[in-house]
């Protein structure tokens, strides 16, 4: 009984564990359904094209492309990344608004990041 109840707890706990984890997706299938990825953490790969950020403001944004659209990321903990870096971005998808189906403001808010240089 002992051995039921303890493969029972792994079990839980690995199903728990996975349905918690971050996503590998396209920018394409986070833009297609915002609503399926909202504040759910993923991760996109791609290049950054655009960064802005001041050392005076503690936020700053990014875009990041991958070969199916870009897409935005708001970073608070770190400074932007530079232009033509490759980056594996973990963060959670957000949206200012949604008006007629149309997302605004899509956005990624970076949780980690790591170079894929």
């Amino acid at each position: 009984m002992t051995r039921l109840l303890r493969a029972s707890a792994l079990l839980l706990a690995s199903v728990v564990l996975t349905s918690c984890a971050a996503r590998s997706v396209s920018i394409n299938d986070l833009k297609a359904d915002p609503g399926r990825y909202q504040n759910k953490s993923v991760i996109v790969t791609g290049t950054v094209t655009t960064a802005f950020g001041a050392s005076i403001v503690p936020v700053g944004m990014y875009t990041i492309k991958d070969e199916t659209g870009e897409i935005n990321v708001l970073a608070r903990e770190r400074g932007t990344p530079t232009k033509g870096a490759k980056l594996q971005v973990k963060g959670k998808v957000n949206q200012v608004a949604s008006f007629g189906g149309r997302s605004v403001g899509l956005h990624i808010q970076e949780e980690d990041r790591k170079s894929r240089n």
